[in-house]
């Protein structure tokens, strides 16, 4: 398995976050917790036992409960976080699915399977966590998202110094999550996205929120040497030359894949057999069937 993330920087980075407990830095996790919360309102069952991993915030957890569809809630994180009325926490490590097989009805992984050496394999382990009918929801940051950073930083890498190291981290489409999600052996797959433009003052305030939301630089092909200042400060210049709005304020993209997916079971709908249909695709929209010339 090739290892392109740093498992220590990444559990370093995330309890740097949660300690600095920053609100404002929350907001992608909050609007992924919400539309989350929305997609489960309108699924029509209750689930006896859910389970958010890797939440940080526990925003994903708590819309959850919202709904009035959820009976226990247990929470899994990389370290001891505070759990709120009707949760119970466990510790665990960000690419481990601490559950027994067919023990939970709901799995949420609210902006974390990103961070995953082993994403197939995390998958793997979801789909056998949940009871056979039981629901996993996801939402995963996808391609495009920091899309104007990227660029900026390569091109200030490249003006200033010849090459280039990766800073940004690859971010997977969506064909990328519905194969994942077919190879786990998710039965009626369904995956959309949804882009969010956030606009900064410059480059300094999005760095600052990158941080404070634990989502600094893991990969483990990074460059180890410090970036000056004076990278920085070119950098921030590029980024209003290409990214700026009339009023002089930056864009920046987070485009965030939502996900859903059963485990199997024979009470759901199963696709016809082909050459099982009983009526013509023609007679259905009123035209003439014509036989392709050999």
């Amino acid at each position: 398995m090739e290892t392109i993330f740093d498992r220590a920087l990444i559990a370093a980075h995330r309890h740097r976050a949660l300690a600095n407990n920053d609100p404002k830095a929350a907001f992608l996790l909050d609007i992924a917790a919400e539309e989350m919360g929305e997609r489960l309102s309108v699924v029509e069952r209750t689930f006896e036992t859910a389970v958010e991993l890797h939440g940080a915030t526990g925003a994903a957890a708590r819309a959850a409960l919202a709904t009035g569809k959820i009976g226990t809630m247990i929470r899994v994180e990389s370290e001891k976080a505070y759990a709120g009325p009707h949760q119970i926490l466990i510790e665990a490590p960000l690419e481990d699915v601490p559950l027994e097989p067919q023990s939970a009805n709901l799995i949420l992984a609210p902006l974390s399977l990103h961070l995953t050496n082993d994403t197939p394999g995390v998958f793997i382990q979801i789909r056998r966590a949940l009871k056979p009918d039981g629901l996993f929801l996801a939402a995963i940051p996808g391609a495009g998202t920091l899309q104007e950073l990227r660029d900026v930083l390569l091109a200030a890498e490249v003006e200033m110094t010849g090459g280039a190291s990766p800073r940004v981290i690859p971010f997977a489409d969506v064909r990328d999550v519905g194969s994942l999600m077919q190879r786990a052996g998710f039965a009626l797959p369904v995956i959309d996205a949804e882009n969010y433009t956030v606009r900064y003052d410059s480059l300094f305030p999005l760095m600052r929120d990158l941080r404070a939301m634990g989502m600094s630089n893991p990969l483990a092909a990074r460059a180890r040497m410090p970036l000056t200042r004076a990278f920085f400060l070119r950098a921030a210049e590029i980024y209003a030359e290409r990214y700026s709005d009339p009023d002089g304020r930056i864009r920046a993209t987070f485009s965030i894949i939502y996900v859903s997916g059963w485990a199997a079971h024979e009470s759901q709908q199963k696709p016809l057999k082909p050459g099982s249909a009983k009526a013509r695709l023609a007679d259905a929209l009123k035209v003439d069937e014509h036989k392709l010339k050999q």
